[in-house]
């Protein structure tokens, strides 16, 4: 049997063959279903279906994944991915993309994008490894597709074409799914034989709860804030061009991906919980305090300093998950808390955009607060638990 550990470069190899073909649907796919002579209803009606489809399959996961097999069950979301690819290649028709779309493996997400995410958070904590390790693996696999995000958002400022972003797709889709069977027996759930599968979240279901519902309370606020929004919010308060705006998120999403790199080195000096809040606190400060900028450079510092620490949370949560179950229970523990996040996300930009005429600046103000709050809240619940996996390591 292969060792555990073989599954991460595995697992690092799909991430960034997903995330480039995220990259391109995030610039490209809204674009193409305009040519295609979609209405906004009809693009709105696409866009829908693959938010469902990502609720829908997590749910699924959560309840089968681990009997029908994780292997099995993400080479299953390539296979699907390869049919969205298919689908938006040779044009088809409304209804048939809308249901390609609600499998779940077409997203406009690079981090932490849906089903696959879930899978893959499960079987990089299945490895065997020391904790510490465990942690820089998320750290790497969560900075690989920022990279490869960034690098297919390139590849889709190429003129819109359905080939272009079809053909990517169905590369990644066949590739992943070929990667998915060269996965070890390890990253499968254990189980004892003769006895049947515990139902889900038999023993965390009290702090899982918890912390589905501070994660969706800290996603709901960071939607205020999407990445959309600061560029028209510079824009519309300082003038800036798209040049300075593009050059100012170029800058940014080199400094996340440091921080993701980084985020798994202070959390093995001062612990996962500690890294998540005493990261995150003072970058929600930062971000409050964007709107209050004199001048636009004074703004793209303070934004620059937030993204030196904005990322560190995303793989230290993710680990603080897997860490704080049981190993029969992750996969739904991750599907549970990840599904959270996805619920309530769009509900901030619906809400920045009903505020926009009360002023501009308020969705960072409540941002930052709510922020801020989640922050506090986590902190004061969650700072008492012991992790096993911290009680065993030196």
């Amino acid at each position: 049997m292969r060792d555990a550990a073989s599954a991460v470069p595995v697992l690092l190899a799909a991430q960034a063959l997903r995330g480039l073909g995220y990259g391109v649907a995030a610039v490209q796919l809204g674009a193409i279903l305009r040519m295609e002579g979609l209405s906004s209803a009809d693009v709105g009606l696409v866009l829908a279906a693959v938010l469902v489809g990502t609720l829908a399959s997590s749910l699924v996961l959560a309840r089968w994944s681990d009997r029908v097999g994780r292997r099995r069950a993400y080479a299953a979301l390539y296979g699907a991915l390869a049919c969205c690819g298919m689908a938006i290649a040779f044009g088809a028709p409304l209804w048939l993309l809308a249901v390609v779309a609600m499998t779940g493996a077409l997203s406009v997400e690079v981090i932490e994008s849906g089903p696959f995410t879930t899978l893959e958070q499960v079987m990089l904590a299945s490895t065997g490894r020391p904790q510490r390790q465990v942690v820089r693996g998320f750290g790497v696999y969560n900075a690989v597709a920022a990279v490869a995000g960034t690098v297919g958002a390139l590849l889709g400022a190429l003129p819109a074409d359905r080939r272009l972003l079809g053909g990517v797709l169905i590369v990644a889709g066949t590739v992943g799914a070929v990667l998915a069977a060269r996965l070890p027996d390890a990253v499968e759930a254990p189980a004892a034989p003769g006895l049947p599968r515990p139902r889900m979240l038999a023993r965390s279901r009290g702090p899982v709860a918890r912390l589905a519902a501070l994660f969706a309370v800290d996603s709901l606020a960071g939607g205020f804030v999407m990445q959309a929004y600061i560029g028209y919010w510079l824009s519309i308060r300082y003038g800036a061009t798209t040049q300075t705006i593009g050059i100012a998120f170029a800058a940014l999403g080199v400094l996340q991906t440091a921080s993701l790199l980084a985020a798994p080195v202070v959390a093995g000096r001062i612990g996962l919980l500690r890294t998540m809040v005493f990261t995150h606190l003072p970058s929600n400060l930062l971000l409050a305090a964007v709107p209050f900028a004199p001048a636009l450079p004074w703004a793209i510092v303070l934004l620059l300093a937030r993204a030196c620490l904005s990322q560190m949370d995303v793989p230290t949560r993710q680990a603080y998950v897997m860490a704080l179950v049981p190993a029969e229970e992750r996969t739904a523990a991750a599907a549970v808390t990840n599904i959270a996040r996805y619920l309530t996300r769009p509900a901030g930009p619906a809400l920045a955009g009903l505020l926009l005429p009360l002023g501009p600046a308020l969705p960072f103000l409540i941002a930052g607060i709510v922020k801020t709050g989640y922050d506090l809240t986590l902190w004061r619940i969650f700072r008492s638990v012991r992790l096993p996996a911290e009680q065993r390591s030196v």
